[in-house]
């Protein structure tokens, strides 16, 4: 009698635990988070996130990504330029299938490597976050415009999950809390050795850039929400977590060919020109100016455009507009005239970009420092120029 009693106690000790994790989880389905890592090209610099569901009733196994947009959308360039480009939801199989790679095929190829959370939901709140994708899906809901600091393919994941999981978690900051949105994607293009690209976006994004994070906004990066995910304070979120498949060593190359190398050789033959004995020389030197401030200008009117004429948040009050002036465009055509306007506005861009440099490390926006030699060659000619005018 008391081996039965002891035997029945047994069983209920294993069956009910069963039981009730049985009722707790009827969807059979299992809910990830997909972190990629960056890649080579400047657009995977920093990294992708993505929802993966697996359902064993259906026998389903499907991402979904917010990082998709139409490359052959009517003027997409423009769009792009203006942040009006609209980016949508999409689903594909994770696994190959009849003469298509599936998501996990397309980043293996690519050298990307894939970290799986799997998320520590109920039934209901997993069949609530596949339901949120499902209407997303829906034609009238998929698109939106997309924002890489404050509404992306992470973020938007990161919404979904904080909506569906009770109670709702508290992400912790997972960077310095000092750190800004430039001081972040620096980070990321300093590691994939990015520097001419971090040149045209520190040029390009202006001073809201300097913006210090919150904890939120941190989560932007895909590497960050996954930390984040694991770091939750109030309830667990991340059952487990895996990395799908093992990545191929990379060499570490150097590269000398970075811009403050290039800024610094370019000033260093312009002065060197005026030096020469060669009639020649000096004047390719001089024809040289016309050029240079013509692009400085071009520039200075992007740089115009961008911060008046599109939805960039991140582009307006671009201190850069104080030595790429607009204006220079016009001069350009000018640069050998002998009237008095001409020695005029070169006396006055060599004031404005000597008080320039000297305030260069405490302007309310980061100005990049390999700039430097080419705003002090600015400053270079402009003296020249209004020497010999």
């Amino acid at each position: 009698m008391k081996f039965l009693s002891a035997f029945l106690l047994a069983c209920l000790i294993f069956i009910i635990p069963a039981t009730e994790a049985t009722a707790q989880d009827s969807s059979h389905m299992r809910v990830s988070l997909l972190t990629c890592t960056p890649g080579e090209e400047l657009y995977s610099t920093f990294g992708h996130s993505a929802i993966r569901i697996v359902d064993s009733s259906s026998v389903t196994d499907y991402v979904y990504n917010y990082g998709t947009f139409n490359f052959d959308d009517k003027n997409f360039y423009l769009k792009f330029m203006r942040g009006k480009l609209l980016y949508y939801i999409s689903v594909e199989p994770f696994n190959d299938g009849n003469g298509y790679y599936g998501f996990k095929s397309s980043y293996q190829l690519d050298h990307r490597g894939i970290t799986e959370q799997v998320l520590n939901l109920s039934a209901a709140e997993k069949i609530n976050i596949q339901h949120l994708l499902n209407e997303n899906l829906k034609e009238e809901n998929r698109y939106y415009k997309y924002d890489f600091f404050l509404d992306n393919c992470t973020t938007r994941l990161r919404d979904i999950i904080l909506q569906s999981k009770q109670p709702t978690p508290v992400l912790p900051a997972v960077m310095p809390v000092t750190t800004t949105f430039r001081n972040a994607i620096h980070v990321y293009l300093d590691k994939n050795k990015q520097y001419w690209s971090k040149l045209g976006i520190d040029i390009l994004l202006g001073a809201p850039t300097d913006a210090v994070m919150t904890a939120a906004q941190q989560q932007f990066l895909p590497d960050n929400l996954m930390t984040a995910l694991d770091s939750s304070r109030n309830v667990r979120v991340v059952q487990s977590s895996a990395s799908l498949y093992p990545l191929p060593s990379v060499s570490d190359e150097f590269s000398w060919f970075t811009p403050v190398v290039f800024f610094s050789i370019l000033l260093l033959v312009f002065v060197l020109t005026d030096l020469s004995s060669n009639k020649w020389i000096r004047q390719t030197g001089n024809g040289l100016d016309g050029f240079l401030f013509f692009m400085v200008g071009l520039l200075g009117v992007l740089l115009l455009f961008m911060m008046t004429a599109t939805d960039h948040s991140m582009t307006r009050n671009n201190y850069n507009i104080l030595w790429a002036w607009p204006t220079h465009l016009i001069i350009s055509f000018f640069m050998n005239s002998r009237r008095k306007f001409v020695k005029m506005y070169f006396l006055v861009t060599s004031v404005c970009l000597v008080i320039l440099l000297l305030a260069w490390f405490f302007l309310p926006q980061q100005m990049s420092g390999a700039l430097i030699p080419f705003v002090v060659l600015l400053l270079y000619r402009s003296v020249r120029k209004y020497m010999l005018s």
